[in-house]
């Protein structure tokens, strides 16, 4: 297992975001394990996520366009991601997000960031 990876499972046990026992999922599946990315809740944390999420996206080799987070969880992720891309690998890649509820003021519309134009990928908490 590469170093990222490694580390990565490290950091999701010790902040407690990955659990192993029996859990109903929203799908009503029943799953042996938890991953709550909402407890990547420091900036500490979040910063090496992100450093983990875009090593894993550099070494998978994957062509895309703009990064996707899908609302909630998927906002920060993508958005520090894009940081983590653009740092780490020197690649400045746009990223959009959308809001649950559409804007009616203002820009108007559910999706926040760039347009959503070619290859996305999305960043979700989903595993």
């Amino acid at each position: 297992m590469s170093d990222f990876r490694t580390a990565f499972l490290k950091l999701a046990i010790e902040r407690e975001v990955l659990k192993f026992g029996e859990f109903t999922l929203k799908s009503g599946r029943v799953s042996p394990y938890f991953f709550n990315a909402g407890l990547f809740n420091t900036g500490a944390a979040l910063a090496k996520l992100g450093r983990y999420y875009a090593q894993a996206i550099v070494d998978s080799g994957i062509e895309f366009d703009v990064l996707f987070g899908p609302a909630y969880k998927g906002i920060p992720l993508a958005s520090v991601t894009a940081a983590a891309l653009y740092e780490q690998h020197g690649r400045d890649v746009p990223y959009a997000f959308n809001r649950k509820e559409a804007k009616t003021h203002g820009e108007g519309g559910n999706i926040v960031g760039a347009g959503l134009e070619g290859k996305i990928l999305v960043i979700d908490d989903v595993m």
